[in-house]
């Protein structure tokens, strides 16, 4: 009996598919037992304490809306989506919860729940637009389109006048801004984005001559247009954001970066505040920069984060007075970095 004779085309393509998709991780050492062990047991922890409507807390009950967004970014690292993964019922939750949050306005949150509302915003519109990336479903897909297209309107009304964002809104603050949340907008507005939403130019624009005033002469970027000191979380944040924007040389970035190395480059947590949150996006531009930067700093970073994990009965980490739920998830998002499993983080 002779055997019917099939193309080989389909099989030859789908070989060169398999030999074309992004690596889930960069590197062999991505792999070792100890990295791998310490955000295991990181994301189990952390997806045990998902409530049963989707959100996250930190201390006291706080930032429900910015703890949900970061806690999901976590898990999406891992490589699961809302409908694959060990993690996609958790993902599906976040995503949900973070849809009830949105408000008419476009705002993402609550403002008698969520103290200092813009972070939560912020990390949900980064949150959900990767998601969007992946999601397959037409009508979730046009929900998401909505709320996200309605989030970056809000964003862009809250911006001030000085081209920066505060801990509310522009009408909410009487115009004040802070370095910190303008990154958390700009960031979550690059996401929207590069998933097809659309986003003034003017905007980003004025966010990113916001940055650059705020530089000083040594690379270090204040605290806020007001003044304030230059801050190495801020710094970095700036740096990532610049990355973002597309400015690799500009004047700015190569001084912004000196400064980073002098302050974060040997990943003590002392001599200044919010390491964790200096360090979510020190980590980013390390990345980027690849090769021995990366390495470096990798095998600095790692060692120390794997060793509170092992000494964490749980598997979470629980340094700092945000709450055991903001730090789990972003050294998870450090040490996930190299799955390149979302745009937002790939080189």
């Amino acid at each position: 009996m002779r055997m019917k004779k099939t193309s080989r085309l389909p099989i030859v393509c789908a070989l060169l598919a398999i030999a074309t998709l992004p690596a889930l991780t960069g590197s062999a050492e991505a792999r070792d037992p100890d990295t791998q062990r310490a955000v295991n047991r990181g994301l189990e922890w952390l997806a045990s304490q998902q409530s049963r409507i989707g959100h996250w807390n930190a201390q006291g009950g706080r930032y429900p809306t910015a703890m949900t967004a970061l806690a999901g970014t976590a898990l999406l690292c891992e490589g699961s989506t809302t409908t694959q993964g060990k993690y996609a019922k958790n993902i599906q939750l976040t995503v949900d919860y973070l849809i009830s949050r949105s408000r008419t306005n476009g705002l993402i949150g609550d403002p008698t729940r969520d103290d200092r509302y813009t972070y939560g915003h912020g990390f949900a519109m980064l949150f959900l637009s990767q998601v969007l990336g992946e999601e397959e479903d037409a009508e979730r897909r046009e929900e998401l389109m909505d709320v996200l297209s309605r989030a970056v309107v809000f964003t862009g009304r809250a911006q001030t006048n000085a081209g920066g964002w505060g801990y509310v809104s522009a009408a909410d603050g009487n115009q004040f801004d802070e370095g910190s949340t303008t990154i958390t907008q700009v960031q979550g507005l690059r996401g929207c984005r590069n998933a097809g939403v659309p986003v003034q130019k003017e905007i980003i624009d004025k966010a990113i001559n916001y940055i650059k005033r705020c530089t000083l002469p040594d690379g270090g970027v204040q605290y806020s247009s007001k003044g304030g000191g230059g801050r190495p979380a801020i710094t970095a944040a700036s740096v990532a954001c610049l990355f973002n924007a597309g400015e690799y040389d500009s004047e700015y970035a190569p001084k912004m970066l000196k400064y980073c190395e002098g302050h974060l480059g040997g990943v003590s947590s002392s001599g200044f505040g919010h390491w964790h949150y200096a360090h979510y996006y020190y980590s980013q531009v390390m990345y980027r920069e690849g090769g021995d930067t990366w390495k470096k700093y990798r095998e600095k970073i790692y060692t120390k984060l794997i060793a509170e994990s092992k000494s964490s009965t749980d598997g979470s980490w629980s340094q700092g007075y945000i709450g055991p739920v903001y730090t789990t998830s972003i050294n998870l998002l450090i040490l996930q970095l190299e799955n390149a499993a979302l745009p937002i983080y790939q080189r």
